[in-house]
């Protein structure tokens, strides 16, 4: 299938010109993006926590400390939404009221799952080092088995999904357009810096490669 079947949780009501449920539209915003945000509710309390994460075909892969709470109550079943946002532009419009932003954001419902196949884990790990640095996980020390003891890694199926877009410049009242105020996008995008150097040998060393969207 080419698209993610909608669902009450995942159809877009307002604006559903917006919403977006074609798995390359979806796949591009994930891949492009370096950090999600894990919903979900534990001993009646809500909680949203930032995290680093890397797309396989249709599966999200997360990682940390074993003993991290959040993915110790992930494993364990809890439910759990996946969101995802890239901020492309500040709308000014000339009323105060349709201000807004531009931006591409992914919203996905699901279960995650504990990886405990040595191979999967090893693999998801080298995914998520290539993802914030293309060419870096083949030259890096791979993780031994000390340190996979200590990294807890979960898979998220893409199954329940759903991405929602805006574009454009601002959608202004017609008889707002004559105040005179200046209105127009001011496009934002996330970029690298100069690469710092960590200890005398990192000189002789060739620079780290970087995404796409930082480049």
């Amino acid at each position: 299938m080419t698209t993610y079947e909608p669902t009450a949780r995942t159809t877009l009501r307002r604006i559903p010109a917006r919403a977006l449920y074609d798995r390359a539209s979806v796949h591009v915003i994930l891949d492009e993006a370096l950090l999600c945000h894990l919903g979900f509710v534990e001993d009646g309390h809500p909680f949203v926590v930032p995290t680093a994460f890397v797309r396989d075909d249709e599966t999200l892969y997360v990682h940390g400390a074993a003993a991290s709470r959040t993915l110790r109550t992930l494993a364990a079943g809890v439910r759990v939404c996946v969101e995802v946002t890239l901020l492309d532009g500040l709308v000014l419009a000339r009323s105060a009221f349709h201000h807004s932003m531009n931006y591409r954001s992914v919203l996905a419902f699901g279960t995650a799952h504990e990886v405990t196949d040595r191979e999967e884990k090893l693999r998801a790990l080298s995914l998520l080092v290539e993802k914030i640095s293309p060419g870096r996980s083949p030259r890096a020390r791979a993780p031994n088995d000390k340190e996979l003891h200590a990294t807890r890694v979960l898979s998220f199926p893409l199954l329940e999904v759903s991405a929602k877009v805006r574009q454009g410049g601002p959608l202004d009242d017609p008889e707002d357009m004559g105040w005179p105020v200046w209105a127009g996008c001011v496009p934002l995008a996330l970029r690298a810096g100069v690469p710092v150097v960590d200890g005398p040998m990192g000189a002789s060393h060739e620079a780290p490669g970087l995404p796409g969207p930082l480049l």
